[in-house]
């Protein structure tokens, strides 16, 4: 393969975010020619790896240890690849999908407090919001669903609620 387009499928692996951060640690001998394996392919190495132990019978560790993966890899890998198919081992977002603590009521109460004229810094809204609904929220978390609902609000046509901008004390946060 030439280096263009090994730096090309690189780049395409890297977007996808599969793209193996060791490949040099891959010892399986089919890696080593270079011709269909690729051991900068993440999703290649794993399945590769699951096949190793399931149908060449190799142990789990073993298997592992000769595609460059750890052991607690291997296990995520076959338990999501039992569960979903090849699709189980394509990356996944990490942490929350979503603001999930801010639900309509709270978004309404925080469009509220910001509506009423005086500026309000998204830590004392915060603070209002776990002493008035027992809810912790982060004060970017309440920055982010303020520019998405400003973002919104431009797109449909209606006046925007809130403008964050930004203080000129640094240790003060955002100024809503």
């Amino acid at each position: 393969m030439e280096v263009a387009q090994r730096d090309a499928k690189a780049n395409r692996l890297k977007a996808q975010g599969l793209l193996n951060a060791y490949p040099e640690r891959v010892r399986a001998a089919h890696f080593l020619s270079g011709d269909f394996f690729d051991a900068r392919d993440l999703l290649q190495v794993k399945y590769e790896m699951l096949r190793q132990a399931r149908i060449e019978g190799d142990a789990k560790s073993e298997a592992a240890a000769m595609f460059g993966l750890s052991r607690p890899t291997f296990y995520q890998a076959e338990a999501a690849f039992n569960k979903e198919g090849l699709n189980g081992l394509l990356p996944r977002q990490r942490g929350p999908k979503s603001a999930h603590k801010l639900t309509a009521a709270v978004m309404s109460y925080i469009e509220s407090r910001v509506q009423t004229g005086a500026p309000i810094h998204a830590r004392a809204l915060a603070h209002e919001i776990k002493e008035e609904l027992g809810l912790a929220i982060h004060p970017r978390s309440i920055e982010r669903a303020l520019a998405r609902k400003k973002n919104s609000d431009t797109r449909s046509g209606s006046a925007p609620v809130a403008r964050p901008r930004a203080h000129t004390d640094p240790g003060r946060g955002w100024h809503l």
